[in-house]
């Protein structure tokens, strides 16, 4: 395994970091986050499976370490597109996408899109059945300094505030992680970025178009989950037609920081056999 130096690369006209772990000749995982996150919650999975598996890990725009761009459209389709395309100049074959929270919801996205581009999906703690945004906040997007409104809600909630509804034991908590958690948006370029987010975001694939995917799906949920509840999970699992559930107790939504053994030896069992 060879961890190449962070990269860039320019799609739809947006630069996007991602961090390769070469294995080469063996089976691909590109992992995706969710939202306010970035590559960053795979920290604790990816020593797990790097000596297995050739690993892509993605920072979506205008999360992480990519540009937070003011012309993008920040739907999920073109979040998906810029995956695919990942993919396709890294001469990936056979991708496992693994999504975690809104990274769930794109990975389906891009395998609605290009099925033949992957072999399987893995969901964790997956947004499901999320409606676009009320139309009061889409108009109020445009306001010119909307993003100050986003900028004082997150300063408000704070990144403390935010991981201790997003784990379930807190003590898992440490300055670390948020450091992790706080380095993307201390660059004020994401809050207009966001208020793009909330304009564009199209909602989540309807039932339909869940039950036409036929790519082999692992669900995996922490059963204490406040944000994604569990029922959710089990939801999904009935949609997706070739996919199969699992539920962790005490565990929340950040499932691959609180149980990366677990989830992690789950993932390399789905793809193996």
């Amino acid at each position: 395994m060879l961890l190449t130096k962070p990269s860039i690369e320019t799609i739809q006209g947006v630069n996007i970091y991602y961090e390769h772990y070469e294995n080469p000749g063996r089976q691909s995982l590109v992992l995706i986050h969710g939202f306010l996150s970035s590559s960053f919650c795979y920290r604790k999975i990816i020593p797990l499976l790097k000596d297995e598996f050739n690993l892509v890990a993605v920072d979506l725009p205008p999360f992480g370490q990519s540009e937070k761009s003011s012309t993008f459209v920040y739907t999920y389709q073109n979040m998906a597109r810029v995956v695919i395309e990942l993919i396709e100049r890294l001469r990936i074959r056979d991708a496992v996408l693994v999504g975690h929270s809104m990274g769930g919801q794109i990975s389906l996205y891009a395998i609605k899109e290009r099925p033949e581009l992957f072999k399987k999906v893995v969901l964790l703690c997956s947004s499901g059945y999320l409606k676009r945004s009320p139309r009061p906040l889409i108009f109020g997007s445009h306001i010119p300094y909307f993003y100050l409104y986003i900028k004082r809600w997150l300063s408000k909630q704070g990144v403390l505030k935010n991981l201790m509804n997003v784990v379930y034991d807190r003590s898992l908590i440490d300055q670390e992680m948020i450091n992790g958690y706080l380095k993307p948006f201390l660059d004020d370029q994401i809050f207009r970025a966001l208020a793009r987010l909330i304009r564009h975001r199209e909602g989540d694939l309807l039932p339909d178009d869940l039950k036409k995917i036929e790519t082999p799906s692992l669900l995996i949920w922490g059963e204490e989950d406040r944000i994604v509840p569990v029922q959710i999970g089990k939801r999904l699992h009935q949609d997706l037609p070739n996919s199969i559930f699992y539920s962790l107790r005490d565990t929340g939504h950040l499932v691959p920081e609180e149980n990366p053994d677990y989830v992690s030896d789950k993932i390399a069992d789905f793809i193996l056999t």
